[in-house]
């Protein structure tokens, strides 16, 4: 009788972790409200986002599936934050398809034709033929076709929750993934000028040099996840 008695006890314990967990998402601590975080989305609904250089969010190739943006593939077009950063600290969550190639990028300016920006590679790193190409500037984690990870990313495999970060404080940039820093550059640098001029951004100006911008979540025509997306603003730290 005690034994069943504490199996039941360990059941309603055990649940009562997972719906706390599953509650937690798409949240701020109030320790992270105090620090000046920010939530991009908020689990419900795509308030603060719209496609890029218009007004409205897509009316098709995205929405909101327990409590993840869930990028469908189906011709929705990339989406970009309502408010625009150049000094931040930046995290989120996100999983792939097998198969599937995204990302996530930064410094995306209205004054040019096409949402160009750095981008925060996301790809199934195994199957995605991008992974073998670009000289490993286009595996997860990389600056996308500009820079390579200094150390293998650690990613996680498709269907898997990886978690992701980058930090900008003036003009240098890193990149994180599941707790390990893999890539670090400085803006305007000569490394980085000359990484440029060899990759696909050499003939757009400007391209290497921080600028306010949006963020940007990329529909490269694949399933692709994101949550608990959340930023603080360095620019006045």
């Amino acid at each position: 009788m005690q034994l069943c008695s504490a199996r039941r006890s360990l059941l309603v314990l055990a649940t009562l972790l997972f719906l706390a967990a599953a509650q937690a998402q798409n949240q701020l601590t109030p320790a992270e409200k105090a620090s000046g975080w920010k939530l991009l989305f908020d689990g419900k609904t795509t308030q603060g986002w719209h496609s890029f250089k218009k007004e409205n969010f897509p009316a098709k190739g995205w929405g909101v599936e327990e409590d993840w943006l869930h990028g469908q593939g189906k011709g929705g077009g990339d989406i970009v934050s309502q408010q625009q950063f150049d000094q931040f600290d930046l995290q989120w969550e996100w999983k792939l398809e097998s198969g599937g190639n995204s990302g996530l990028k930064y410094f995306v300016v209205d004054s040019r034709n096409s949402a160009l920006g750095h981008e925060y590679q996301l790809l199934d790193d195994e199957k995605h033929p991008d992974a073998k190409a670009g000289q490993g500037k286009r595996v997860t984690a990389s600056f996308y076709d500009v820079l390579k990870p200094s150390v293998t990313p650690p990613v996680k495999p498709p269907g898997e929750v990886n978690q992701s970060r980058i930090q900008v404080k003036g003009d240098h940039v890193e990149h994180w993934l599941n707790g390990v820093k893999v890539l670090e550059y400085e803006c305007g640098s000569d490394a980085v000028k000359a990484a440029v001029a060899e990759s696909k951004f050499k003939n757009t100006p400007g391209f290497g040099i921080r600028a306010k911008g949006h963020i940007l979540l990329q529909d490269h025509g694949g399933n692709v996840w994101f949550r608990n997306i959340k930023i603080r603003d360095l620019a006045a730290k």
